[in-house]
């Protein structure tokens, strides 16, 4: 494959993109998001050395609503354990800059990139460069007065980093699988059920983020019912009526979880229609990878609510998230690709 070190780096770029969904997930369930109040992408690159330094970072976070509201008991080292978080974050974000930038220079120089892969390549440093101004755009509402990020700038947040992570999977499974099948009618019809599950998908990872970003999963811990109901008076008490699908904790929890079984559903549906198609290896592998993993990311999303959303759980439901977004987008790759 000439094509091998791109694929390679690009895959490396996916596998970073995915810790730094994950060190995300911890550091908003550990509350540590707001500790660091300040956006330098290069000063900012080096951590508190000396105790002097560290007074600097933490009579800044005295001043944020979040620790005159919340944290006003919080001693110096308390304040550490949560910028570590914060900065860790920061720090892999500005990494995966650094490793997407030089090999791309090594490889232009070495004239690696044809045309349309140079326009890829654009996309992905665009993307990139968007996603670490919408972090801060995203903290940054969290220092205001509310000591909280607006759930609205958390989702697009999320989004943007399962894009890029999109984006950059997709061009690599181009370069590994560069072949074309032929699109027969009954693939034709998997491949648009398959675009429909992604997007139901996409919106399904849209509504966790709201949950997260509302605190939605502290509320009706209990399955299936929501309390002793299935559907709470709760869900519906926002005025107007349609705030309750984008801002009242009860109705977005209850929108999450009928999701849930709506992307079960047709996920199931989609790889029982696959399997009448003469598939490739390729093909049957992605569709039972994507099957397995919807199935251990229900079960996961039902323990994480009856235990109330533990940072362990918390982040382990999100990361069954980005493995069902990544076997999705590879499993409809194959449909347009071929080993």
């Amino acid at each position: 494959m000439t094509n091998k070190p791109i694929t390679i780096w690009l895959l490396t770029g996916c596998f970073l993109i995915y810790l730094m969904v994950v060190i995300g997930g911890i550091t908003r369930l550990t509350h540590s998001g707001l500790s660091m109040v300040e956006w330098n992408p290069i000063l900012g690159s080096m951590p508190p050395m000396s105790d002097a330094d560290w007074k600097i970072p933490f009579e800044k976070y005295q001043q944020t609503p979040e620790y005159q509201l919340i944290n006003n008991q919080f001693s110096l080292e308390e304040f550490k354990s949560i910028y570590w978080w914060e900065y860790i974050h920061r720090f892999l974000g500005r990494s995966i800059g650094v490793i997407f930038l030089i090999p791309f220079f090594y490889f232009l120089a070495k004239k690696r990139f044809d045309k349309p892969l140079l326009k890829k390549m654009g996309i992905l440093l665009a993307l990139g460069a968007f996603q670490g101004v919408l972090g801060w755009y995203m903290v940054y509402s969290g220092l205001q007065k509310e000591p909280h990020v607006s759930h609205y700038r958390l989702a697009a947040h999320l989004i943007s980093a399962f894009t890029v992570f999109g984006f950059t999977f997709w061009y690599a499974l181009d370069l590994a699988y560069p072949k074309a099948i032929e699109l027969t009618p009954q693939i034709k019809v998997v491949k648009r059920l398959s675009v429909i599950m992604f997007v139901v998908i996409v919106l399904q990872i849209i509504y966790g983020a709201f949950v997260a970003g509302l605190k939605a999963g502290l509320f009706y811990n209990t399955f299936p019912k929501m309390g002793i109901r299935f559907i709470p008076e709760t869900v519906t008490s926002f005025d107007p009526f349609y705030k309750n699908a984008i801002e009242n904790p009860a109705g977005v929890q209850f929108i999450h979880r009928s999701i849930a079984y709506i992307v079960l559903i047709i996920v199931l549906y989609v790889w029982e229609s696959s399997r009448k198609l003469n598939m490739t290896v390729l093909q049957r592998r992605a569709s039972n990878l994507m099957l397995g993993v919807v199935f251990a990311q229900f079960i996961l999303g039902v323990i994480t609510i009856l235990y109330a959303v533990p940072v362990t759980l918390g982040v382990l439901h999100q990361t069954g998230a980005f493995f069902l977004f990544a076997s999705s987008l590879l499993f409809m790759h194959s449909l347009r690709k071929t080993v």
